[in-house]
């Protein structure tokens, strides 16, 4: 950690929030020695990172494999038209914009898509893990490699008008696969692409795990959040659900049996580029059953037209040819990139 980061005078940047009872001189200390793994910076993200970096954590590293689109700028706070000029990769464009908001935060952009491959040793040197994805198969790898490794991380999620957040300390609280034991399996729930989602909601959840993870790194652990917490901005709802409990009531494969199935690569997608085809097949490891009629009714008003029998569902967005099979798996016509399909699977099937 470079010495200036605690001096004096880099303080003074910090002094309304080290006035805070909560934080105080010592936490902001805490704060400054700390390491955060953010995995996505997209909508949450991005909201994420601006917090975490005016707060003053030590080292951020932003983990994401995606590009800037214009559609982006509703709501992913970091991000402006010249950076979608630059053609700049997301976590490279939020480090060149946080760099000038805080100087003195080591930054550090990973341009990956995050599997059971790296996973472990993006995490290794965290003190705090954050959820700023768009899809289960990733939180489920956060979640496998927070309780493996005994490091907390921070759950949220949005779409459309409402969002959820929870936040994970193995041994001390439920981990996600105690309160969500699967992921909805592609296409049964909805993605922004199809249910759209209002930026407020972004803010509110990410901001609601930023404090988490203030309160993590400067170690107040009491004042953490115990529930899972739901909002609505549009139908004015604010739930918490009440999940301590279920640490100790469900057999939980994951931090109960110690069964890591998304970290050991037996669970989620795998990829494989067609030769000569200009697409890339995604398969599901784990056998899943589609219903066409509802992905069907997710996609409509996307502009293009879908079909779809018992066999198969296809549909054409942006410049891909998407078909869909009953188990899940996919061909993405219109790219050799995997990392590019997999994007467009998760936007617009949502797993």
């Amino acid at each position: 950690m470079d010495a200036n980061l605690s001096s004096p005078s880099s303080l003074d940047r910090y002094s309304r929030q080290m006035k805070f009872p909560g934080i105080g001189t010592a936490g902001q200390e805490r704060l400054l020695q700390s390491r955060v793994t953010l995995c996505g910076c997209g909508a949450l993200g991005t909201v994420i990172a601006n917090v975490l970096v005016r707060a003053g954590v030590g080292r951020l590293r932003i983990v994401d494999r995606d590009f800037i689109e214009t559609s982006n700028l509703q709501r992913q706070v970091l991000f402006d038209e010249n950076d979608i000029a630059d053609n700049l990769p997301k976590a490279e464009a939020a480090v060149r914009k946080l760099k000038q908001i805080n100087s003195g935060v080591h930054l550090e952009a990973v341009v990956a898509d995050i599997d059971h491959t790296n996973v472990l040793d993006l995490a290794a040197d965290a003190d705090l893990i954050l959820d700023g994805t768009d899809n289960f198969e990733v939180r489920y790898l956060i979640n496998d490699v927070a309780v493996k490794l005994n490091k907390p991380w921070v759950y949220g999620g949005s779409i459309g008008s409402h969002g959820q957040t929870m936040t994970i300390l193995p041994g001390v609280t439920p981990c996600l696969r105690c309160v969500i034991e699967g992921s909805p399996p592609p296409g049964m729930a909805a993605t922004c692409e199809t249910a759209g989602v209002l930026s407020p909601i972004i803010n509110i959840i990410a901001s609601f795990q930023a404090a988490e993870a203030m309160k993590i790194l400067t170690g107040r652990l009491e004042a953490i959040n115990k529930d899972l917490i739901y909002i609505d901005v549009w139908d004015n709802e604010l739930r918490r659900f009440k999940i301590a409990k279920l640490k100790d009531t469900v057999n939980c494969p994951c931090c109960k049996e110690r069964r890591f199935d998304w970290l050991d690569g037996k669970e989620g997608a795998q990829t494989t580029t067609l030769c000569g085809r200009n697409a890339v097949q995604i398969t599901h490891r784990q056998a899943t059953t589609l219903n066409f009629v509802e992905l069907a009714k997710h996609l409509e008003g996307l502009g293009g037209r879908v079909t779809f029998n018992r066999f198969m569902l296809k549909f054409a967005v942006e410049e891909f040819d998407v078909t869909v099979f009953p188990d899940g798996r996919a061909i993405i016509k219109g790219t050799p990139d995997v990392d590019k399909a997999r994007t467009v699977y998760a936007k617009y099937i949502g797993h």
